[in-house]
């Protein structure tokens, strides 16, 4: 497998004690996970501070790294990151009754008070692109951030919402290269809801394996083994079918880490 190159996943879908998780994601090769700093999980939003720092003690006793939360971007998440050592928080950005370039402009006033609270804290707030109601593919992100220093403001790309919107994962890569701080992996294919004497036809995203999707994960390695990309890998364990996950995301992270080594 390529050196450089950390391979994470997002723990949304287990709730489980930190080191029943830590020991979990290593047995299935994971070096890194995205926690979710949520209600409910092992890290909540009122205990970050202390919370996260004692999480990656815990969590790196398995050989496990938290590469980035999913969390909200307040000065106490930038102070839990920094003293834990995490280096990204991931946000994804919805488009609101304002319409698109409205909420471009809204969020880009957020971001350019928020850059100075990043630059303190050493940590940086990662924009991940995500199909529906949202800034939805490469060159939304880099219209939403490129005026920024990617040490403070950068892009996730995630190359399953990418697909569904229709780009191709090459063209993406380049448009957001220079400002890319994570990739993120998952698949999905669009199935119709309704049957053919419908009017109009109707489709929902199933959300699937790796090998099975819109996204070519073939292309997406190939293209960033090219360009000797060195980073975070994440594969965000999401699938419809929410009874096979452990199975699918060892599946997934075979598939990677094969990619990788070709």
């Amino acid at each position: 497998m390529n050196d450089g190159i950390i391979l994470s996943v997002f723990t949304k879908p287990w709730t489980m004690p930190l080191p029943e998780l830590g020991k979990f994601v290593s047995d299935i090769g994971f070096g890194g996970i995205e926690l979710p700093v949520r209600p409910g999980y092992q890290v909540e939003p009122d205990n970050v501070v202390k919370g996260l720092s004692e999480a990656a003690k815990v969590l790196g006793d398995f050989g496990v790294k938290i590469t980035s939360i999913a969390g909200e971007q307040t000065e106490a998440m930038m102070e839990g990151c920094a003293n834990a050592g995490v280096p990204v928080i991931r946000i994804c950005v919805g488009v609101g009754p304002d319409g698109y370039m409205a909420t471009e402009k809204r969020l880009q006033n957020e971001f350019d008070a928020l850059v100075p609270k990043l630059a303190q804290w050493g940590v940086t707030l990662g924009v991940q692109n995500h199909s529906g109601n949202s800034v939805c593919n490469a060159m939304g992100l880099r219209h939403l951030i490129e005026k920024y220093d990617p040490k403070q403001i950068a892009a996730i790309w995630c190359a399953g919402h990418n697909a569904l919107k229709g780009e191709d994962p090459e063209i993406a890569i380049d448009i957001v290269w220079d400002m890319l701080s994570m990739v993120f992996l998952k698949n999905a294919i669009y199935v119709r809801e309704n049957g053919p004497e419908a009017e109009v036809a109707e489709y929902y995203s199933f959300w699937t394996s790796g090998r099975q999707g819109l996204s070519n994960w073939p292309k997406i390695i190939a293209e960033l083994k090219r360009r000797n990309y060195k980073g975070c890998i994440n594969l965000n364990a999401e699938y419809s079918d929410d009874k096979s996950v452990v199975r699918l995301v060892k599946e997934d992270i075979a598939f990677v880490k094969e990619l990788l080594c070709q």
